[in-house]
């Protein structure tokens, strides 16, 4: 089979001759819908792109270029396709736009692709389909290399599997894949841009949302793809088992960390204390939940665990914690002027709150010392306490220094009996 035959199977007929003139319409029509739709995406691509950054928060600043890439192509499409049904060309001049169309819409598929969050390499793979299916659609040959693609597969029983199936298959995935994600992320900022919901409430409602966008994809590709749910009976049992067994403590702690969301007893940025970890929520996963430290370390509880057992939650209802800092005196000093100093030591301190005001406890009479303890409030427990008590008490240790107030350390009395008598005895 030569050219000429594979050309009238494609969809223009055999090219016998060039058409001088058809040429130079076809080249002149495709170098105008190119300018036309490289003007249209740098004026409607930027102002596209900001007005997309209300609702899904990134365009403005990472897509503009793409946006402009994908309006200007569009134009191009369009404009090639209405010339292509307006004038008549010469089969050569059909195969040029056809040509012109084809990449068009290959870089349309890529940007969008790509913008879907595909990786190089699959997006390149959709572009080069997308360019013989349209190159080969607009020269209404389409319907010979659907039937050719259809022809390579074999038969299971009563399903047949082929090239068709397959390349349908993998764009299908691909749209729905890139659609639910972009459908996520619009959810996710639109949900965090509601004012009527606290944090813990947006959190909820976004993965809520993912959750129900992910259904909804699942069920579009069963539908789209024709799949038989009956066949789908065996598997969906298995799946039941490995919930059930393998993947109990996973289940579990998805359930739990919807809970934990619902009932708002933890939310981000709560300051919690789980066992030996205590530092702030980061954030609720699917599985386990952040706690940053105030040593920068990250733990990652499991949300289960947050449901079964004791957390102290610092932020619960109130963020204002009150700190304990245990300070001893010597019997020696003034007890009323000690307290004074380490009142005003805390009042002095930045974090230290004003209301409620610090107040000092007379703990008790040690061996060495009188014990007493200074009772802080702060607001932003977050930032940790260590740093607190550090700075009350050096602001102590000057006040005491200045004012000959005597912090003891432990001491003991030896009492050596005499050994005189002993010696005379003997």
């Amino acid at each position: 089979m030569d050219w000429h035959e594979w050309s009238q199977r494609l969809g223009p007929g055999a090219v016998q001759t060039p058409d001088l003139a058809s040429l130079i319409v076809a080249v002149g029509l495709i170098s105008g819908a190119w300018a036309i739709g490289w003007a249209a995406g740098r004026m409607a691509g930027p102002p596209l792109a900001a007005r997309l950054a209300q609702i899904e928060g990134r365009f403005a600043s990472k897509y503009a270029e793409a946006m402009s890439v994908v309006v200007r192509n569009a134009a191009v499409i369009l404009l090639l396709l209405l010339s292509f049904k307006l004038v008549a060309l010469s089969p050569l001049g059909d195969l040029l736009a056809a040509l012109g169309i084809g990449l068009a819409a290959a870089l349309l598929a890529f940007r969008l692709a790509r913008a879907g969050g595909l990786r190089w390499l699959a997006a390149m793979a959709l572009g080069t389909f997308a360019l013989l299916v349209a190159t080969i659609g607009t020269l209404g040959g389409l319907a010979p290399l659907l039937q050719g693609m259809s022809d390579v597969g074999f038969s299971v029983g009563k399903h047949r599997f082929s090239l068709l199936t397959a390349i349908n298959s993998l764009i299908i995935v691909a749209i729905l894949y890139a659609a639910a994600r972009l459908a996520n992320q619009v959810l996710h900022h639109l949900i965090g841009r509601a004012s009527g919901l606290d944090a813990a409430q947006q959190l909820l409602v976004q993965k809520l949302a993912g959750i129900g966008v992910i259904v909804v994809a699942v069920l579009l590709g069963i539908d789209l793809l024709g799949l038989d749910l009956t066949a789908l009976t065996v598997f969906s049992g298995a799946v039941g088992l490995a919930v059930g067994f393998g993947l109990q403590k996973t289940f579990g702690n998805l359930i739990a960390g919807l809970i934990l969301l619902m009932d708002r007893s933890v939310k981000p940025g709560d300051v919690i204390v789980v066992g030996d970890t205590f530092g702030a929520v980061g954030k609720i996963g699917v599985r386990a939940v952040s706690v940053v430290t105030r040593d920068g370390k990250e733990h990652l509880i499991p949300n289960e665990q947050l449901m079964t057992e004791a957390v102290e939650n610092w932020s619960y209802s109130d963020r204002n914690v009150r700190i304990h800092i245990p300070v001893g005196v010597g019997y020696g000093s003034d007890l009323a002027l000690a307290q004074k100093l380490m009142i005003e030591a805390a009042s002095e301190a930045t974090r230290v709150l004003d209301d409620p005001k610090p107040s000092v406890w007379l703990k008790g009479f040690g061996d060495s010392s009188v014990d007493h303890e200074i009772l802080a409030w702060i607001g932003d427990p977050e930032l940790g306490v260590g740093n607190v008590r550090s700075d009350i008490l050096n602001r102590v240790w000057r006040l005491f220094s200045e004012k000959g107030i005597e912090i003891p350390f432990p001491q003991r009395d030896v009492h050596i009996r005499s050994m005189a008598s002993a010696e005379m005895a003997k």
